[in-house]
């Protein structure tokens, strides 16, 4: 007999639900599409055609009172997400909250208390952790093809010179900025692959001129042994550097390129789709190493990136049978390391993780 799919309502049909949300969840055994919460017009009728048996609706009750549904997704305005996943949680609802958790670490104490209470499962949409590059950085890594790691480097840049016009993420008001937004998927991995830091430091600009927001940032993490993690992100780069550049004392990795995930799914592309998430070989990595007194150097096939990987753990957890991989401790440790940035950067000067 066919085990019943895991309802799920989604909440929000910006970006973050139409782009990352509602494909991948549409994508998966298991889980069930059964409500979208959207306000606009233009975005309420685009769910009913993208999406014909899920049904739509302009407010959040019809979503939160629904005792059919299991799982609840929170991808609204950043600002919004404390309350909204706290309202859902007390409904005695699963919940997913898109990146970034919350405004603040305060905030993010709050929800797992909460979530603990309830006994319900409490995570975040840190999709780039499965990203193709962020995959195969991790696979090198583990397999100590560099030596020991001295310093990491990751870069997530864009050219946007003139802000959006009509859009909260360009407006000065809570959780807004490049910090929160890319900052939060590059903190994340990092936090993946090393741990939490013994001290932050952090440059934080707005170089656009017509700008409102920090449109840049320099995070420098500094662990043990005088290893240094490097985040870099801004808005004013139309020659992009590497994605990733790792030293190690036996050899170096480079990457250029984004994974290719996003672009596809806003072209409209299934995750189903031939191929998926598999990266074309100019963007393969580079690898400069020795290993056991060999010499290697070439490009490395990059690991398939898949976003599915996400929701497919959030059902088994759901289940019983499987460990969530994106604790909500986990995301409560990036938004601590956000608010620690701002710090150091009034201040100039580093600040210990605590």
């Amino acid at each position: 007999m066919m085990q019943q799919k895991i309802s799920v309502g989604l909440l929000g049909f910006g970006m973050a639900g139409r782009v990352f949300h509602a494909p991948i969840v549409s994508a998966i055994g298991g889980l069930r599409l059964s409500k979208i919460k959207a306000n606009r017009p233009e975005s309420i009728a685009l769910a009913k055609q993208l999406y014909p048996d899920t049904t739509v609706v302009s407010d959040t009750s019809p979503v939160l009172e629904d005792p059919e549904i299991e799982l609840v997704i929170v991808a609204t305005t950043n600002a919004t997400h404390f309350e909204l996943a706290k309202a859902a949680l007390q409904a005695g609802k699963h919940v997913v909250v898109e990146k970034p958790f919350t405004v603040t670490s305060k905030e993010a104490n709050e929800l797992i208390e909460l979530a603990r209470a309830e006994r319900k499962l409490l995570t975040v949409y840190q999709n780039r952790r499965w990203d193709s590059d962020f995959k195969t950085v991790t696979k090198l890594l583990e397999n100590e093809m560099l030596g020991r790691l001295v310093e990491y480097e990751a870069h997530f840049d864009r050219f946007r010179p003139i802000p959006a016009h009509n859009t909260w993420k360009e407006e000065n008001q809570p959780g807004t900025g490049i910090l929160y937004d890319l900052g939060s998927h590059l903190i994340d991995q990092a936090l993946v692959l090393f741990g939490t830091p013994r001290e932050v430091y952090a440059d934080l600009r707005t170089q656009r001129s017509c700008g409102q927001i920090i449109d840049s940032f320099d995070l420098s993490l500094y662990y043990a042994n005088g290893f240094k993690a490097i985040l870099k992100a801004g808005m004013l780069v139309r020659q992009p550097g590497p994605r990733f550049l790792l030293s190690g004392d036996q050899g170096s990795f480079v990457k250029y390129g984004l994974d290719v995930q996003e672009a596809a799914l806003k072209a409209g592309l299934a995750p189903t789709a031939p191929n998926w998430g598999e990266e074309p070989e100019e963007i393969w990595g580079r690898l400069d190493t020795e290993v056991h007194g060999q010499r290697i150097v070439g490009k490395i096939q990059s690991e398939a990136g898949d976003y599915r990987g996400f929701y497919e753990n959030v059902r088994d957890s759901i289940l019983g049978i499987a460990e969530l991989d994106v604790k909500a401790v986990q995301a409560r440790n990036t938004i601590r390391i956000i608010e620690l940035a701002m710090q150091s950067n009034e201040k100039k000067r580093r600040f210990p993780f605590e």
